[in-house]
């Protein structure tokens, strides 16, 4: 029985499997997109990464029933919990009148992630990945319930504001790298990077509805019934999660097989050695942390443009928010339809892209010239979280795939603790326009160093070499290294030869297998 080839898709052809000395070497073949020895193929035969995207491909996780559910659940959490990020902001710019303190209020929220992110990650690999998604839900949905009392009553301090934050942000270090990794087991590899820009999408409509949606309530009812609307989302996502199917989860064996017997301290040093020595999850993890240390904290500046620059007040910054959203969503559909796996090079340029994108923003005069370029920056920043999450999602083995989630939202949210201070600051200090501009400029002169670097290591794209005429197939093999398994990919299928290839006399004469053919003289010929 001939073996199967294994799982993997290029850019560059397709992976085949040949038998050669008793031992299978799967084979690139760079001349065709068809697999050998089925010249007659048709497209829908070849693998995800060799023919053109279609409208189907878009939305091809949500044929996965457990993932439809997690989807709806996502849906209406994310629209509450953007409308209770308006609302927290602005309560906090109501008590007390800086954009400091709302950068706090951030920092706050996303300092646990920072130092407690790994463990997270750890907690995500260890035990059930579904029971760990229902506490932390349900204490989220505990603290926006305890905070629209609050509110609602007017006995609220910037104190008790800030001691919400930084439980939520316990509850998100635990949550984000659980349900990352939660996510393989819904769909498996194959269709992996489609549902992560399917989750990005939801989340980015919930965003486009959320604050809009908070803005308003604002100006109708009041701040507490923002935090009340999000307390009640939560219902939603607990019911999705339990009417899960352990049965239709294709990577749950896999995941539980490979956390058997982890100790912490073992499971800590094993996902950050990892994330360090392999080169896709590393360069991808250091320009997330570059990118989060200063995009995600937009809404610090956008506090001050609603304010301040454009007097727009509660609604506007509302508005900002939505388009922000709009962009994202429009970045992450763009997303979905990508099914070729990223590279290194894209994953540069999109970063260049929306830093760019940032630095020419901050300098526009008025609001109308403003918004477009903030929809672009929304759907940037959507489609470089994205390829970078992807990237170290397929990259990384299933027993690992918390814990390397852990280190990303730890440098990526972490870096949120940070950067939100540092913004807030710069924003309330010299301007709006200075602090969004700062944003931009870190990054961008950050990523054309990396990009240097990188091109001259090489890393930008795989080098392949071409067979010569004078010799074919003897060029060393290439090899991919693909997750935690070394490939040898040989060169495009040809007739083996089946003795050593050795250079001397000595070989044919020993070879009883090939021997070498005997010369005859060549004689004249006599008329």
């Amino acid at each position: 029985m001939e073996p199967s080839s294994p799982d993997l898709s290029t850019s560059q052809g397709s992976l085949l499997t040949t038998r050669a000395s008793g031992s299978v070497h799967p084979v690139l073949d760079f001349h065709t997109h068809r697999p050998a020895g089925n010249p007659a193929a048709r497209p829908e035969e070849l693998p995800p990464a060799q023919r053109r995207p279609g409208f189907r491909d878009t939305f091809s996780a949500l044929q996965v029933r457990n993932f439809r559910l997690l989807v709806c659940g996502l849906f209406v959490t994310s629209t509450g919990g953007w409308a209770q990020r308006i609302a927290q902001d602005w309560l906090v710019l109501t008590l007390t009148g800086s954009a400091t303190a709302v950068g706090i209020t951030t920092a706050l929220q996303f300092t646990p992630t920072l130092l407690f992110g790994l463990y997270g990650g750890v907690i995500a690999d260890r035990f059930p990945k579904r029971s760990v998604l229902l506490v932390t839900q349900a204490t989220m949905g505990t603290l926006a319930a305890t905070m629209a009392v609050l509110a609602l009553t007017g006995d609220v301090h910037v104190w008790q504001v800030y001691s919400m934050a930084l439980i939520l942000g316990l509850a998100t270090a635990v949550d984000n790298p659980t349900r990352q990794s939660f996510v393989t087991e819904l769909v498996g590899k194959q269709r992996l990077r489609n549902a992560i820009s399917m989750v990005s999408s939801t989340f980015q409509l919930g965003g486009l509805i959320g604050p809009a949606l908070g803005g308003a309530m604002i100006g109708a009812v009041g701040i507490g019934w923002s935090f009340a609307l999000n307390a009640c989302t939560f219902f939603g996502s607990i019911s999705a999660l339990l009417l899960m199917r352990e049965s239709e989860m294709p990577g749950l064996s896999a995941a539980r097989k490979a956390s058997q017997g982890m100790r912490i301290r073992d499971g800590l040093r094993d996902g950050v050695r990892y994330a360090f020595h392999e080169p896709a999850v590393r360069w991808a993890v250091v320009l997330v942390g570059i990118f989060g240390m200063f995009t995600i904290s937009l809404p610090v500046t956008l506090t001050a443009f609603a304010d301040v620059v454009f007097h727009t007040g509660a609604a506007g910054y509302g508005v900002l928010n939505s388009v922000v959203a709009l962009g994202s969503l429009t970045g992450a559909l763009l997303s979905a339809r990508r099914i070729r796996p990223t590279r290194l090079r894209n994953l540069v340029g999109i970063a260049s892209i929306l830093a760019i994108t940032e630095m020419v923003a901050a300098i526009q005069p008025s609001l109308w010239t403003f918004l477009p370029l903030l929809c672009a920056l929304g759907m940037a920043t959507l489609m470089f979280l994205t390829a970078a999450q992807s990237m170290v999602q397929l990259t990384t083995p299933d027993g690992l795939r918390g814990r390397v989630a852990g280190i990303y939202n730890l440098v990526f949210i972490g870096g949120g603790a940070i950067g939100g201070p540092t913004v807030g600051f710069v924003a309330e200090r010299w301007g709006a326009r200075t602090g969004l501009l700062l944003a931009g400029l870190i990054p961008a002169t950050a990523t054309i160093a990396i990009g240097i670097k990188l091109a001259r290591a090489g890393r930008f794209r795989v080098v392949v070499l071409r067979p010569t005429a004078r010799s074919p197939w003897r060029q060393p093999p290439l090899r991919l290294s693909l997750t935690q398994t070394e490939v040898r990919v040989g060169r495009p299928a040809a007739p083996r030869i089946d003795r050593p290839f050795t250079l001397g006399r000595r070989h044919h004469q020993h070879n009883t297998a090939h021997p070498r053919p005997r010369r005859t003289r060549r004689r004249p010929l006599h008329h």
